[in-house]
């Protein structure tokens, strides 16, 4: 097992990178989206306990020689009783650019902690581009509000990788797009499930909603980062999580 998925997902591409990512083909994205979306379900819907991963991202999905993901590292993952809904914590750890913005803000996590990281991570899978960087010089969009903005524009497509354009079924990739902007939306409540989000990946006719505005579309929230890092909260912005260990 090895973490093949961050050679996928980068700011910059490398001549080697970039051979390694022309093989990685849309079908391949596509399994390997649904298979960390099979891995959530059990540990949110069929795991004994409710297990919240909290730091779900590239660096954190191994995949073997047949590109099957598997997550790893539940050092700060949360297991909560089947009953309960969310929790509230004071400490919040994670890595920037995939944790939602109720759980930065007022550190409460809920199974909807992973949809969001989820969907930023489809995003990534889609694009081949970190969200943690910027796509228009005049305004600082990361890569949610940059496919938040092609999205309204209808022009989707052009968030596509292009080492994969030959490869995939713009439908189906379309339909991936569509349902991580369901999955950053601001709002927790109005996030899917993951057994919602597996529906609407496995089955084409089922009728999508439309996005609401996502969470952390611009990098001005960069700002209230390290605004929030005085108050005990330590973030990562890279692929490197800090942590701090606490008694749960």
């Amino acid at each position: 097992m090895s973490c093949l998925l961050c050679g996928l997902i980068s700011n910059a591409y490398s001549e080697t990178d970039s051979k390694r990512r022309e093989k990685i083909v849309w079908e391949k994205r596509f399994n390997i989206i649904e298979g960390i979306a099979h891995g959530l379900i059990y540990l949110h819907h069929f795991s004994r306990l409710k297990v919240i991963h909290r730091d779900l991202k590239a660096g954190n999905i191994l995949l073997d020689y047949e590109m099957n993901p598997k997550i790893s590292d539940f050092g700060m993952a949360v297991i909560l009783d089947s009953e309960v809904v969310e929790v509230k914590t004071k400490r919040v750890v994670g890595t920037y650019g995939y944790m939602s913005p109720e759980y930065v803000i007022k550190g409460i996590i809920s199974t909807k902690t992973d949809v969001f990281s989820y969907g930023v991570l489809v995003l990534e899978i889609v694009s081949g581009k970190k969200n943690n960087s910027r796509y228009q010089a005049d305004y600082p969009l990361n890569l949610i509000g940059f496919a938040w903005q092609l999205w309204n524009e209808g022009k989707g497509v052009e968030l596509i990788d292009s080492s994969m354009l030959e490869s995939c079924r713009t439908a189906e990739v379309l339909r991936c797009t569509q349902v991580a902007l369901l999955c950053v939306q601001a709002n927790a409540a109005d996030r899917p499930s993951m057994l919602e989000v597996y529906s609407m990946l496995a089955n084409e006719t089922l009728f999508l909603p439309v996005p609401k505005q996502p969470a952390y579309f611009t990098d001005a929230c960069a700002n209230e980062k390290n605004a929030l890092v005085g108050n005990g909260k330590s973030y990562s912005t890279n692929e490197v999580t800090i942590s701090m260990m606490d008694a749960r």
